[in-house]
């Protein structure tokens, strides 16, 4: 046993020092446990999902992400890992926010450059994202979540974040979760130091990124909703973050500030910055059922700015609860032509399709914007439309993917799925078996891992002998059990008198059951 042990020792010695590497910006050793092969194939796969969660790509406007490219390329240049294959792209999401994926692979969302004045302050916030990246905090981070689920969940990297559990499905909710998990002290301002590191080589005015954080200091003083949500959910401020920028900045050269440059840039989101704040009002009274002052407040902004998919995505939902189902689907129609590679597009036309009747149009769409973003209420609209067409085992496919969701969606795919699967697989959901307590008595117990209520079940146990021959049998009847719990057991004369032969064997199976209604 010693031996072993002392074995054990080494081998994990070996995979810890095989772990050990340097870290490319730092320049000190760390325990990295994921390797540079997982993170560049965690980015990629990632990235899309990730971007279709939050608002999809801002389109309107492509001369705006060529300028963000090129100054994310200038950073990047002169970074400590100019080989990633960096990817720089804005999100078209009112919520200041900013993140990066393993690889860099990083994003800044519209209303994140609504808060910015110049080039600098851009450098800035992509500088601070490309050391993330580039030092490989989102793997450290992935990494922490690993170990501390390893327990339960084996070497697998375990995370879920509850705005977007009940929603997103597979990969699309670790997409979420790499970008709204929150960076811890050291990793920001490691980020911060290195960042204005890589804005003095380009040129740019380290004072920028002082000035970035004294802002984001005083807003989440305000306490705006959307900027703790946002930016700082991931990206905490602090007074600290600001006294140490300050000190950063007094050692190191740059100047370019860019004002006129980047006003030329952000010309056009910023005279339609009103049209998307009425776009935002317009999502909270809907989500109050407010759907009239919705159509209002859509109206307003496609007056503004008639080419963005989001405010006909806003007017057409709120169409639809007013029962205008026709004028809704023109809505859609029309968001998807202006934005068609977003998901929310084909999902909101997908369901208005269904609603209407139209179940191949619905079907088409549904399916398109599942393979854009896997969410909870596409695989059960597909699974819906299945079911109606009487195809079971698409259904129970479609429903398998969504019963993955957490929360209510995934409770009626769970329910879903077992009303169509139970009847034929009763074993994978009611399961009889037998226990013995200590006085030897042998009781037959049933657990109910079905979404329902048991109202009453019936086992056989029976009695064989050594070659299989069935002997004697018994009827026994179960009461009721929460869906998710275990029946009362109830006692088996014939499996206690048989418990302690060895020439006998026991066996039990389900007979009937019948749920609560």
């Amino acid at each position: 046993m010693f031996l072993h042990f002392k074995r054990s020792v080494s081998t994990f010695l070996v995979i810890l020092l095989t772990a050990c590497s340097v870290n490319p910006v730092t320049g000190e050793r760390e325990l990295v446990i994921i390797s540079e092969q997982q993170e560049y194939a965690i980015g990629q796969e990632q990235y899309k999902p990730a971007q279709q969660s939050q608002g999809g790509l801002y389109v309107l406007d492509p001369e705006l992400t060529i300028y963000m490219r090129q100054v994310g390329a200038k950073l990047a240049k002169v970074s400590d890992r100019p080989d990633l294959p960096y990817e720089f792209v804005i999100l078209n999401n009112s919520v200041p926010n900013a993140w990066a994926l393993p690889s860099g692979k990083i994003a800044v969302n519209r209303g994140l450059l609504l808060e910015l004045e110049d080039e600098a302050q851009l450098a800035a916030v992509v500088g601070h994202e490309i050391v993330h990246a580039a030092a490989r905090h989102s793997a450290k981070r992935m990494q922490t979540g690993m170990l501390a689920s390893a327990g339960m969940a084996g070497l697998g990297i375990f995370m879920k974040d509850a705005n977007y559990q009940e929603v997103l499905l597979g990969g699309a909710a670790l997409a979420a979760n790499l970008t709204m998990s929150k960076y811890g002290r050291d990793h920001e301002l490691e980020s911060d130091l290195f960042g204005m590191q890589y804005m003095s080589r380009a040129g740019y005015d380290p004072q920028a990124a002082v000035e970035l954080q004294q802002t984001f200091v005083r807003l989440s003083e305000g306490r705006s909703s959307g900027w703790l949500e946002g930016l700082f959910a991931s990206h905490p401020p602090s007074q600290e973050r600001v006294d140490e920028n300050r000190k950063t900045a007094a050692g190191l050269t740059g100047s370019y500030r860019g004002k006129e440059a980047y006003q030329k840039a952000t010309k056009r989101i910023f005279r339609t910055r009103e049209a998307y704040a009425w776009h935002d009002q317009g999502r909270a009274a809907l989500a109050k059922k407010d759907a009239r002052k919705a159509v209002e407040l859509a109206d307003k902004a496609i007056k503004v700015e008639p080419e963005e998919g989001l405010f006909y995505a806003l007017r057409g939902e709120a169409r639809q609860e007013l029962g205008q189902k026709a004028e809704a689907l023109k809505d859609f129609d029309k968001a998807v032509a202006l934005n068609p590679e977003y998901f929310a597009n084909y999902l909101n036309r997908g369901l208005a399709q269904q609603a209407a009747g139209n179940v191949r149009a619905a079907e088409s769409d549904l399916k398109k914007s599942t393979s854009l973003l896997p969410t909870s209420y596409g695989y059960m609209a597909l699974g819906s439309l299945a079911e109606s067409r009487n195809d079971k085992t698409a259904a129970i496919g479609y429903y398998q993917t969504a019963s993955t969701a957490a929360g209510q969606t995934g409770l009626t795919a769970r329910q879903k799925l077992a009303r169509l699967d139970l009847p034929n697989h009763p074993e994978k959901y009611l399961k009889p078996g037998l226990a013995q307590d200590r006085t030897q008595k042998v009781y037959v117990t049933l657990e109910n891992g079905s979404p329902f209520d048991l109202q009453r079940a019936t086992v056989e146990v029976y009695a064989m002998d050594a070659g299989g021959r069935a002997l004697e049998k018994e009827t026994i009847r179960i009461g009721s059990a929460k869906a998710g719990q275990s029946a009362q057991a109830v006692a088996s004369p014939l499996a206690t008198s048989m418990a302690n032969r060895k020439d006998r064997k026991l066996g039990w199976k389900l007979l009937d059951y019948r749920l609560a209604q």
